[in-house]
This record gives structure tokens, C-alpha cells and sequence, in this order.
């Protein structure tokens, strides 16, 4: 069915990643497909660069991969099936651009059920569904 599934980690927030990756792992073994894990680290705005070490954008990125290393390790999926990437900026633009570039058919996103908040900004899994040109699948917890 689907060949390459794109999962975006969120690693402060395993409530909504965690259904998101467990349905994923399932399909991807039931499939044989592959499984990319994505994590979007957000942009440090330029205001408060001198409060922040020079290398701080380094040392998260190094953390965030060595988090996403955790994760894979825990899939029980073969090596050769996983990947992760990691990318700046904003979120669903960067899981569009993720999946586009990475060559993704589908999509799993975990999500919160909706809110009045979300509701009138909308959330990234909405986003990411309506401008994807992919499949998405959104996983609620």
C-alpha cells in the first residue's frame, strides 16, 4: 500500500506522539514500508540570540538526534526501514517540505482532540492535512 511513511515527533509532548507512532510502526511492518521520523526544532528569534550560547543551536540539535536515536532504537524495526531527520522553522511548513523532498505517501500525525483555540487558528495536524499533497492520517488521543 503505502512505501514511505513520515511521522512528526513532537519530544515535548509524548501524549500525542506516542498513538501516532505506535499506528505508524504497525502499518510500516504490516507493509514493509519505511519510516521517517521528523522533528521540527523551532527558530530561536533574533531578540534573544545574545541571551543564548553560540552554540546552542548545535548542542539541541545534537540532543534531538540523540532523542530520535532513543526512539528508533525502541521501534523494533529493522535499520535499514528508519530514518530521522531534523529540520528549523515552522511546523507543518516543514513537515510539507519533509515529505515532498523525502518522497513521503503518507503522512501520521498525532493530535489533541480539538479546541475552541484550535478551532479558530487551527492546529498543525489541520494544516499539514489540508495543504498536504500526500495522504495524511491523523491519530487522536
Amino acid at each position: 500500500m503505502f512505501k514511505k511513511l513520515l511521522v512528526p515527533v513532537d519530544l515535548g509532548d509524548t501524549e500525542v506522539t506516542k498513538p501516532a507512532l505506535e499506528k505508524a510502526v504497525g502499518l510500516a511492518k504490516n507493509w514493509g514500508a519505511e519510516l521517517r521520523l521528523l522533528y521540527v526544532m523551532p527558530i530561536v528569534p533574533s531578540t534573544y540570540l545574545e541571551y543564548v550560547p553560540a552554540d546552542f543551536e548545535t548542542g539541541e540539535k545534537g540532543r534531538v538526534d540523540k532523542e530520535l536515536r532513543d526512539i528508533v532504537t525502541g521501534l523494533g524495526l529493522p535499520a535499514d526501514k528508519v530514518s530521522t531527520a531534523v529540520r528549523s522553522g515552522g511546523v507543518y511548513h516543514e513537515v510539507l517540505a519533509e515529505a515532498s523532498e523525502a518522497k513521503c505517501d503518507l503522512i501520521i500525525c498525532g493530535s489533541h482532540h480539538p479546541t475552541l483555540a484550535t478551532y479558530l487558528v487551527g492546529s498543525h495536524a489541520t494544516n499539514i492535512a489540508r495543504h498536504a499533497e500526500c495522504s495524511v492520517l491523523v491519530i487522536r488521543t
